[in-house]
């Protein structure tokens, strides 16, 4: 490197420095409004995760990015400075299908942030009694995946326990072949959850047509016993369980079908009380009798209002009777929907909103 180019180096470094110390002064300044914000709110209801609120933040920031810096970056350095401010405002215990490394733990990080006291719990009825009982302040659950469909227990334990659903999240899922350090031509075992084994089965039938498939609980016990295990194991999952478990990629985006999305519900005791919302949760039962069922949905259509999603699921110790989970656009909660709830409750035996909240971009992450 010449002088020249050393000099200018120094010179870039020290404008670095100088920025960071103005970034940091600053950081500290919104830290500080950030506790000033959380004394306000002691003793208070309010809720400190405003979803709407921090989607506005970053999609204000992004508008406003005139560049180099990357939108992604920016998002994700926000991400963070949110996950900070809600920590020093008051500490989130949020609750997932553990252990570390799922999916869910992972879709909880990129929305939560690395601040966010992520609880692992063994199942999804866990989550749903500790989010009812107030033992948790949020929970992660998956609804439904673009390949795979909805996960039916998740509808069913609306049903069953009073939570409510603040916030929705798209992730594209990808997974990835992980090992100690062995080649392809070294495997003779792959382990994951049966889900992935079948979303990765042409993959593994074209690369790998002589392994023994193994399914378990899920992709993090998977990698878990690959680290434990010989050189002859691998693991599909995450990319990220690599560095979690201290084991190599072999191969990445190994699926078959890479348009594999999951949208997941971030749940809580509470309905959420942002005053701005653009989408609906409703589950409900008719009674058995011709037309029940058009009957409701003739209400949201003379409104105009547009169903986004229709589930309907066996109603849990009721022969051939059904509940229905539907998705609506709009905020169902406001006051100019009053009557037509009214209506709606007057041709149900049973009706739940489950939740009035902002909608998800489905240009949404990688995990």
């Amino acid at each position: 490197m010449s002088e020249s180019s050393k000099k200018n180096l120094n010179h870039l470094r020290e404008e670095i420095d100088t920025l960071d110390v103005e970034i940091l002064e600053l950081l500290n300044k919104r830290a500080a409004a950030s506790l000033s914000v959380g004394k306000l709110k002691a003793g208070s209801a309010d809720q400190i995760f405003k979803p709407f609120r921090e989607q506005e933040v970053l999609r204000g920031l992004t508008e406003r990015n005139p560049g180099p810096l990357p939108s992604e970056h920016l998002e994700g350095i926000y991400r963070e400075i949110i996950s900070s401010s809600r920590r020093l405002q008051r500490p989130e215990r949020v609750v997932y299908l553990g252990p570390e490394g799922t999916f869910s733990y992972f879709a909880g990080l990129e929305h939560m942030g690395r601040q966010a006291d992520l609880v692992p719990k063994n199942n999804f009825e866990d989550i749903f009694v500790a989010v009812s009982k107030g033992e948790a302040d949020l929970g992660i659950i998956p609804l439904e995946n673009s390949l795979a469909g909805t996960v039916g227990q998740n509808v069913d334990l609306f049903m069953r326990y009073p939570v409510y659903i603040q916030d929705e999240l798209y992730s594209r899922i990808s997974h990835a072949l992980i090992t100690k350090g062995a080649g392809l031509d070294q495997i003779n075992t792959v382990y994951s959850h049966i889900k992935v084994l079948e979303q990765c089965a042409g993959w593994l039938r074209s690369n790998l047509p002589d392994v023994k498939l193994e399914a378990v609980d899920s992709t993090a016990k998977a990698a878990s016993m690959v680290a434990e295990g010989d050189d002859t194991c691998a693991a599909l999952g995450n990319i990220k369980l690599a560095n979690i478990f201290g084991l190599h990629v072999v191969s990445e985006a190994v699926e078959d079908f890479p348009d594999n999305w999951t949208r997941f519900l971030i749940i809580g005791p509470k309905p959420g009380i942002e005053g701005k919302r653009d989408k609906t949760t409703i589950l409900f039962t008719t009674p058995d009798q011709p037309g029940a069922l058009v009957g409701v949905l003739n209400v949201l259509s003379g409104k105009d209002i547009n169903m986004t999603k229709l589930e309907s699921r066996p109603f849990l110790g009721e022969k051939w009777k059904y509940m229905f989970f539907v998705d609506l656009q709009g905020d169902l909660s406001t006051e100019e929907y009053e009557s037509i709830i009214d209506e709606l409750r007057s041709r149900c035996l049973t009706f739940k909103i489950l939740g009035s909240y902002p909608s998800g971009s489905q240009n949404g992450s990688r995990l």
